[in-house]
């Protein structure tokens, strides 16, 4: 008999919380059976919505709190908003083994910090990466870091290529993890010398967990001739709004195109079904949620802003990244380079 994955979910954090979260929850709970649900928050506020939404009272339970970490507070005002709010609660219900992941919309920065002061980071890890899916031509892309790091350095990178691999194995099991070193071009002349010793020590360990497929231009990261795309959290974090800028920016010139006129419309209503697979492959809530990659547990982050869909996706990576046991790949992937590191001495 499987034992059931617990989440642990911040139900205050973030816009219109927690109404997109329980109804996140209900559409998550129809779709998944062996999963529970910690909630934390408001209950006087949470189980009028259970009701709403008709999720299952067998699968959660509530843990009342009426403090929350506002969006607006500083890392370090939220974590001397002390031990009692709901963000604090789901983090620490992860330190003491009682979920396997949390999830919160609420402030990236006070997530971190108080992640960071619960969980503690994995032995050897320096820096934590922020990690993020993102589409590309034959499945999806594992990308790090989106933001937590301005600087890194070579350790860094070659640490980041380490967990963004093991998250890819425990995303996706059956498929073989590509890196790639995000760059300004492909010859290996290319790029600063963090970027350039990153790739000689790359491409001269070879390992079991990942092929090492050089460097990658942007223009290049949705061609899906690799997988797990690595570079410094400035760099990633341009690169990504850049996309979800681009991406707007195509659906909505599309959908002002096919409706502008009465052409339009009716060219619209002929294409509907391919038009629906096109705005379904660029919508932004199936990507939602980014995984803090270095702490002893997982924690992810969805985007403050999204609906009750979108935050069905971010539990959904909360569940999987725990069934495909994140962690313990990590651990695994770091101790297998370290024993290589070691051999060639």
């Amino acid at each position: 008999m499987n034992i059931p994955i617990t989440i642990a979910i911040d139900a205050m954090g973030g816009d219109n919380s927690p109404n997109k979260v329980i109804e996140g929850i209900s559409i998550h709970s129809k779709n998944s059976l062996d999963i529970n649900y910690k909630i934390f928050g408001n209950q006087n506020l949470i189980i009028p919505l259970i009701e709403t939404y008709e999720v299952s009272k067998d699968r959660i339970e509530i843990i009342h709190t009426d403090k929350v970490v506002e969006g607006e507070d500083s890392a370090l005002t939220a974590a001397k908003k002390g031990k009692e709010t709901s963000l604090w609660l789901a983090v620490e219900s992860l330190k003491n083994n009682k979920a396997d992941a949390i999830v919160s919309a609420g402030n990236t920065g006070a997530l971190f910090v108080i992640s960071k002061l619960n969980l503690g980071m994995i032995e050897s890890i320096d820096k934590p990466a922020l990690s993020g899916l993102w589409p590309n031509k034959y499945g999806m892309n594992i990308v790090l870091d989106l933001g937590a790091n301005i600087d890194c350095n070579e350790k860094n990178l070659l640490d980041f290529s380490l967990m963004g691999s093991a998250l890819h194995k425990a995303l996706f099991e059956n498929e073989t993890s590509k890196v790639a070193l995000l760059n300004i071009g492909s010859e290996e002349l290319k790029g600063n010398n963090v970027i350039k010793n990153t790739y000689q020590t790359l491409n001269e360990k070879k390992n079991s967990f990942y092929e090492f497929h050089g460097y990658i231009e942007g223009n290049n990261i949705m061609d899906g001739d690799v997988n797990v795309i690595v570079t410094d959290g400035f760099t990633g974090n341009v690169a990504l709004k850049t996309a979800e800028g681009t991406a707007n920016f195509i659906v909505n010139e599309l959908k002002e195109t096919m409706t502008s006129n009465l052409l339009g419309k009716f060219s619209s209503i002929i294409n509907l079904s391919n038009l629906k697979k096109f705005k379904n492959k660029l919508d932004p809530r199936k990507y939602n949620g980014a995984i803090f990659l270095g702490l002893t547990g997982p924690v992810v982050k969805s985007h403050g802003g999204i609906d009750g869909l979108g935050f069905y996706y971010s539990v959904d990576l909360c569940y999987k990244i725990a069934k495909g046991k994140l962690i313990e790949k990590i651990k695994s992937n770091l101790a297998h380079s370290k024993n290589i590191s070691n051999d060639e001495r």
